[in-house]
């Protein structure tokens, strides 16, 4: 058996997938990002999850793309967290936006972006995939992310710029109180996912018009770094993977089209597509 896995930092996403067949099955996990989770968080977790535990010994290879894997120190941190208990496996770690580009993949030459709790981009043209401008994580970086409009929401209700009918449905449902505000994003882990987890709230009022200006700005300000940087962007298919390109793409197709980007596919989650990445392009793309 083979495991396919897509982990952003709060969810990860399974498809186990059986050797010689097209079938599959999807399973789920907390996320695992080697910034926030060591061996002992992975090991936890799987341990606790029946699924898991009843296939451990029957699992051959193990393709993990996660958030945060992009360096061979921090992917040797999943590693070590997965071999301690799919001990007979064989496991490639890869970072999260290799896993949009395969994902999205139809043959041609791509820009993949990532617009999730964080926020990415590269060019894939089926065997090469290029960076043209680094990803600086949710503090100095992360446009159009959920938490960069986290923060964004915060920031407009305290500073009270936010509408006032937004404001009070905020408040009714949010802890906003300043200082478990600052506790949260100052001194706990994760601060990025406890900052992307008001998208919800904006989720709920994607038509108002404050949200969609708001929204709007982030697209371009990430379009305009992440896609407008590659000379050839014009000319390529511009996929997207991730909830935030999915439940506010009535905003980032138009923000598309200012620029005169040729947008193709937008993918809530990259699982599926991976799983058919692996089946028809993997020989050729194992390095």
């Amino acid at each position: 058996m083979i495991l396919i896995a897509d982990s952003g930092s709060t969810k990860c996403d399974w498809a186990l997938v059986e050797e010689n067949s097209s079938d599959f099955s999807l399973l789920s996990s907390k996320g695992f990002n080697p910034y926030f989770h060591d061996k002992e968080f992975i090991l936890n977790e799987l341990e606790n999850h029946e699924e898991f535990s009843q296939i451990r010994n029957e699992v051959t290879k193990i393709h993990f793309y996660g958030a945060g894997c992009s360096s061979k120190n921090l992917n040797a941190r999943i590693e070590e967290g997965l071999q301690a208990f799919f001990k007979n496996s064989e496991i490639f770690v890869d970072h999260d936006l290799k896993a949009a580009a395969y994902a999205c993949y139809r043959g041609k030459a791509e820009i993949a972006c990532i617009l999730g709790t964080g926020s990415n981009s590269c060019r894939f043209d089926g065997f090469n995939l290029s960076e043209s401008v680094p990803s600086l994580a949710y503090i100095l970086g992360d446009e159009a992310s959920g938490s960069y409009f986290g923060k964004r929401i915060l920031r407009s209700y305290f500073y009270n710029r936010m509408p006032s009918e937004l404001a009070k449905e905020l408040d009714e449902q949010y802890n906003v109180e300043k200082e478990h505000v600052i506790d949260k994003v100052y001194r706990q882990i994760n601060a990025n996912v406890y900052l992307a987890g008001f998208m919800k709230f904006f989720s709920n009022h994607k038509e108002h018009p404050f949200v969609i200006e708001m929204v709007a700005k982030g697209m371009r300000e990430f379009l305009k770094i992440h896609v407008m940087s590659y000379p050839d962007a014009k000319d390529l298919e511009i996929n997207f993977v991730g909830s935030i390109a999915h439940y506010f793409s009535h905003i980032l197709i138009p923000e598309c089209d200012k620029l005169g980007l040729n947008v193709q596919r937008i993918i809530k989650k990259p699982i599926e597509g991976l799983v058919e990445f692996h089946k028809n392009y993997e020989e050729s793309n194992q390095s």
